[in-house]
């Protein structure tokens, strides 16, 4: 492998229960319960907040119920995020195992379903300017089809100048793994952030699991692979 592709949420930084527990708080106001366990991995998770919305309500939602509904959900969960001082940090190895790529000059970049406002505070607060190039750094803009469509994970292989065949991707998400695999993501290694070992287990798509970046196989890389600022 020549490269690696993150998801952000719920692999580079554990924030998925309280992505969990933003999305369960928020369905009550779209449709007066919760959502089920099951809606939030394969519904939740890796998807856009216009699919999401879309699904909760039961109808295509206009762009300005979107824009509306999405902001209140995301300034519940940055607050959320805030508040649990003690896990607002990045995952476990997860600093070291990014030292490590970019002393060895290894490709990387992240793909994620957030939109630019959380992209923002994460690029703030946890200083990811450090390790990527925030150019190539690929988000929810309104035009790329959620996971597990595999637009994102294609157009960020491209922002590295890689083919998906020699990139890994490091994912937590239902979605997300299969994003990865149609995508024709070279190896799929799976971070147990929220789900446990047997939920991946049950999922051919996955090449490995990993319960923190402590764990991350570096020999996975390639010794020879193009420089990168």
């Amino acid at each position: 492998m020549k490269g690696i592709i993150f998801d952000f949420n719920g692999t580079l930084y554990w924030d998925s229960q309280l992505h969990y527990d933003a999305w369960r708080e928020y369905s009550k106001i779209l449709r007066g319960y919760e959502f089920t366990t099951q809606e939030m991995q394969e519904k939740m998770f890796g998807h856009t907040n216009e699919d999401i919305i879309e699904y909760a309500i039961g109808k295509k939602p206009t762009k300005e119920l979107v824009e509306k509904y999405g902001r209140e959900k995301e300034e519940l969960y940055r607050k959320r995020c805030l508040k649990d001082k003690e896990n607002f940090k990045l995952a476990p190895g997860a600093i070291e195992f990014l030292d490590y790529l970019k002393e060895k000059n290894i490709p990387r970049t992240i793909a994620t379903m957030s939109e630019w406002e959380n992209v923002e505070f994460y690029i703030k607060e946890f200083h990811l300017d450090k390790w990527f190039d925030i150019d190539k750094i690929v988000y929810s803009d309104g035009k790329i089809p959620g996971k597990p469509a595999p637009d994102i994970f294609l157009i960020a292989a491209e922002k590295i100048n890689l083919k998906p065949s020699d990139c890994i991707v490091a994912e937590d998400a239902y979605a997300g793994i299969k994003a990865a695999k149609a995508a024709g993501i070279g190896r799929i290694i799976a971070v147990t952030s929220l789900e446990s070992p047997e939920f991946y287990k049950k999922m051919p798509e996955v090449d490995g699991i990993i319960k923190d970046f402590t764990e991350f196989d570096r020999s996975l890389f390639s010794e020879l692979t193009p420089a990168v600022k």
